[in-house]
C-alpha cells in the first residue's frame, strides 16, 4: 500500500542542502512552538509536534537521511512513492505512553526537559533506524531534583531533639496534590536556620530513577520567656530592689527544667549570670543560659513600705551618679 509523501524538510522549514547543525536547530525552534505542555488541549499542535519529530528522526541521522533522499527523489511534485519494507512501522515512544501514530503522548514534559533544559549525563536519547528496526525516543533513568521545606520547632523541642512526625503534601503532575508523612530524627541542640538532610525524600525521578532529598530548613518559634542569641539562651529574672541589693535564692526555669540558682549581693539591673550547657548546640559548641537581672520598682507603695524607702533613703550613702 502506498503512503502520501512527506516533504520533511518543509515540515521543519530548512533546505535540501541543509546541514546537520542547521536540521537540529530547526527542529528545536519547532519542537519549543508546538510541545503539547505549552499548547494545552490543542489537537492540531499536538499532531504538527508529532510531525516535526517524525521528520527529525529521518533527517538527523545521515545515513536515514540518504534512504530518505533515495526514495523521495521526486518530493518537489508531491508523488506518492512506495516506502521500504518497515518503514510504515516507525514510532516515536515516549516514556511508555505508545507511539506515534495512535498512541498516547505520555511523558511530554521529561521529553521537553531534555531537549531544552539539558539533558546531561542523566537526560535522554533518540534511537532506532531504517529499516524494520523501528524508531524511538528513550529517555534515561534521571534522578529528582532536591527541595527544601521549613520546618518549625519549639525551642524546647530544639534543644531535647528526638523522633518527630511530619505531614507533607506535594503536588505529583497528573496526580494532583499528594500527602507523605515521613519519620524525622531531630537533632539535640538544632539551631535556628540549620537544616536536616532526608535522603531520597525529595522530588520524585523521571524514568524509573531515584528521589531526590529533602531538607528541612529549622525555625524557632518565638518563645514566651526566652530569647535566643546563636547558641545561647537568656532569661530575663525579675528581682525586687532589696532581692538585687541582700541577695537571694531563686528557682529559675530553664530549657531542660528548674534549676536553683544563688542571687549574690549587688546585683544591678542588666547584669547577667550563666549557667553552663542549658543553651543549643551539641558537644563542645553547646551554648549556655544566661539569666539577666531585671530589677523591678513597685508602682504603689503602703504607707509602711513608703517610710521605710524614705528611712533609707536618708540613711544610705549610695550613689549610683558622679555627675
Amino acid at each position: 500500500m502506498s503512503v502520501q509523501y512527506k516533504d520533511y524538510y518543509k515540515i521543519l522549514g530548512v533546505s535540501r542542502s541543509a546541514g546537520q547543525d542547521e536540521i537540529s536547530k530547526a527542529f528545536k525552534k519547532l519542537a519549543r512552538k508546538y510541545h503539547p505542555d505549552l499548547n494545552p488541549n490543542d489537537k492540531a499542535a499536538e499532531d504538527k509536534f508529532k510531525e516535526i519529530n517524525e521528520a527529525y528522526e529521518a533527517l538527523k541521522d545521515p545515513e536515514k537521511r540518504k534512504m530518505y533522499d533515495q526514495f523521495g527523489s521526486d518530493y518537489q511534485h508531491g508523488q506518492n512513492f512506495q516506502p521500504p519494507p518497515g518503514f510504515e512501522n516507525i514510532r516515536f515512544d515516549f516514556g511508555g505512553g505508545g507511539g506515534f501514530p495512535g498512541g498516547e503522548a505520555s511523558g511530554f514534559s521529561d521529553f521537553f526537559e531534555t531537549i531544552f533544559g539539558g539533558g546531561g549525563a542523566g537526560g535522554a536519547s533518540f534511537r532506532g533506524g531504517f529499516p524494520g528496526g523501528g524508531a524511538g525516543y528513550q529517555q534515561r533513568p534521571r534522578r529528582g531534583s532536591d527541595s527544601e521545606a521549613l520546618y518549625e520547632l519549639t525551642l524546647e523541642e530544639a534543644f531535647q531533639g528526638g523522633n518527630k512526625s511530619i505531614t507533607l503534601t506535594e503536588h505529583v503532575p497528573g496526580q494532583g496534590p499528594r500527602t507523605r508523612t515521613l519519620e524525622v530524627r531531630v537533632p539535640a541542640g538544632i539551631k535556628d536556620g540549620q537544616r536536616i538532610r532526608l535522603a531520597g525524600q525529595g522530588n520524585p525521578g523521571s524514568a524509573g530513577g531515584p528521589r531526590g532529598d529533602l531538607y528541612l530548613k529549622i525555625r524557632l518559634m518565638k518563645h514566651p520567656r526566652f530569647n535566643v542569641k546563636d547558641t545561647d539562651v537568656v532569661f530575663d529574672l525579675p528581682l525586687t530592689p532589696w532581692e538585687a541589693a541582700l541577695g537571694t535564692k531563686v528557682r529559675v526555669p530553664t530549657l531542660d527544667g528548674q534549676v536553683e540558682m544563688t542571687i549574690p549581693p549587688g546585683m544591678g539591673s542588666g547584669k547577667k549570670l550563666r549557667i553552663k550547657g542549658k543553651g543549643l548546640g551539641t558537644g563542645a559548641k553547646r551554648g549556655d543560659q544566661f539569666v539577666r537581672v531585671m530589677v523591678q520598682v513597685p508602682t504603689k507603695l503602703s504607707d509602711d513600705e513608703r517610710t521605710l524607702m524614705e528611712e533609707l533613703a536618708a540613711k544610705s550613702t549610695f550613689k549610683p551618679r558622679n555627675f
